[in-house]
């Protein structure tokens, strides 16, 4: 069953002459031609690649944020429906030169802007292990279409959660790397200084053989540091004797069920010599109202690019100011635009020191008590996300909907490696549990999550119907 294999795996059996990389490409194509129709994970389809190169064969999807010549960059919005590439992401461009093909571009919410999915311009992706399912956001798309098995894995981008959160509802391993450590050229902005593409895999060596493969400094990013890191070098050591840290307000008000499973995940911790430690970060509350000040205001820095003059949608009016608004109005969805006027709001002379200013400075503070926590611990742990995926249309208000961040933003807002990995089932759903270490420690975090994984077990995939050979 080729969809069950990990990229590692078909690599192997590529390279031994057991599978022909056209028939692994053409298999994955057609399965996903089967299955998108059930789960809308694709905006658009293509075939790109056949370099030589380790992913020889190996087919792949990327969110449709990333600039990839040859194919539209939609971002989930109107406003560049019919925008074509006129160039390749960086860290689609190093895959490409490893010889991967990429078979699609997956949906998201509008400019990443969510976590359901919900807020594409176009149409919602389905959770693959309930229909009725959000798969989380805004990297819904790429982690529906890893979940179903329509691909061995994809690249999603992570502003304050959108691969973990996407991850843990669809039961599949979601990484984010240290800010910095992968270019963001040819990803178009949210939040400048929180974006960051990962992989979306089926398991901790796939995320951890990505992740090297999409490293590096890149003169056309100069937020890239030129540290050197190898992802596999401590992959499978031991993590006895390590110490983590798990905060109480990760904890407090969590749901039972939920609680349990994390319980259960930190039993088996202790199992592998490591010690489990409940901590108090009370300057973690303050994170998410932090992250919705500066993450707004930066994309309505960003996204005033978008006015129908230079590229993307025009709505052709009498004056220059009328063609700007017209266009904005059709071409933005109520999100965005929400979004956009928070942060012109915050940026505005009148309240930037109040707002913005402020919420700088504490941005600055959750920095520094995290990295005094990663001196005394080697990692922080806890659930990925509070709930398993809720419903389409099942969260009431814009506060709720935000609030599905709480546990991902940190890791954004200090710029940490951060990894989740499925951890367990409540009420037949997945849920994930997060790893979060200091920066550029992302191969220890990636080395504490393969320790889990293997103690775990395998987890399963979902059943989904119509797609070719099972």
């Amino acid at each position: 069953m080729l969809f069950k294999k990990s990229v590692e795996e078909l690599i192997n059996d590529i390279s031994n002459g057991k599978l022909d990389e056209n028939s692994v490409i053409s298999y994955f194509k057609e399965r996903s031609a089967n299955l998108n129709s059930k789960l809308q994970a694709y905006i658009s389809t293509c075939e790109i690649g056949k370099n030589d190169g380790p992913l020889r064969g190996i087919p792949f999807a990327i969110k449709d944020n990333m600039q990839l010549y040859g194919t539209k960059t939609t971002c989930g919005s109107k406003i560049l429906e019919n925008y074509g590439s006129t160039f390749t992401a960086t860290a689609v461009k190093k895959l490409l030169d490893n010889g991967g093909t990429v078979i699609g571009k997956t949906n998201l919410d509008e400019f990443a802007m969510g976590a359901s999915t919900e807020y594409s311009a176009f149409f919602p992706t389905r959770n693959p292990w309930d229909l009725e399912r959000v798969p989380g956001g805004s990297s819904g798309g790429s982690a529906a279409a890893v979940a179903a098995g329509m691909v061995p894995f994809a690249l999603g981008s992570d502003t304050g959660g959108s691969i973990r959160q996407p991850a843990s509802f669809c039961g599949i391993v979601g990484y984010k790397p240290t800010y910095g450590l992968v270019s963001r050229y040819g990803l178009s902005a949210f939040a400048s200084s929180m974006d960051q593409i990962g992989p979306l895999t089926k398991n901790v060596r796939d995320a951890a053989l990505i992740g090297n493969m999409i490293f590096g400094e890149d003169p056309k990013d100069s937020t890239t540091c030129s540290k050197r890191i190898d992802a596999m070098s401590t992959l499978e050591n031991s993590i006895e004797g390590m110490k983590f840290a798990l905060p109480s307000e990760f904890t407090d008000s969590l749901n039972s069920n939920v609680k349990r499973v994390l319980e259960e995940a930190i039993e088996k911790f202790k199992k592998l010599g490591a010690r489990v430690e409940e901590i108090s970060l009370p300057i973690l509350k303050y994170a998410v109202a932090v992250y919705y000040i500066i993450a707004p205001a930066e994309a309505s820095s960003n996204l005033s690019r978008y006015d129908g003059i230079r590229y993307g949608l025009r709505i052709e009016k009498d004056s220059i100011d009328e063609t700007y608004n017209q266009t904005r109005d059709e071409g933005f969805g109520r999100e965005v635009k929400r979004r956009i006027m928070l942060g012109t709001f915050t940026l505005s002379a009148t309240y930037y020191d109040a707002y913005f200013d402020k919420a700088q400075r504490m941005r600055a503070k959750i920095t520094d008590e995290m990295s005094k926590t990663f001196q005394k611990y080697d990692a922080i742990i806890g659930p990925t996300t509070s709930t398993v995926a809720f419903k389409f249309g099942g969260l009431s208000s814009p506060l709720d909907y935000y609030l599905q961040d709480t546990y991902t933003i940190p890791a954004n807002l200090a710029g940490s490696p951060a990894i989740s990995l499925p951890m367990g089932f409540v009420e037949e759903l997945p849920i994930g549990l997060q790893i979060v270490g200091k920066r550029f420690d992302d191969p220890k975090i990636l080395q504490i999550a393969r320790a889990y994984e293997k103690i775990r077990g395998e987890f399963p995939m979902p059943n989904v119907d119509d797609g070719g050979e099972m």
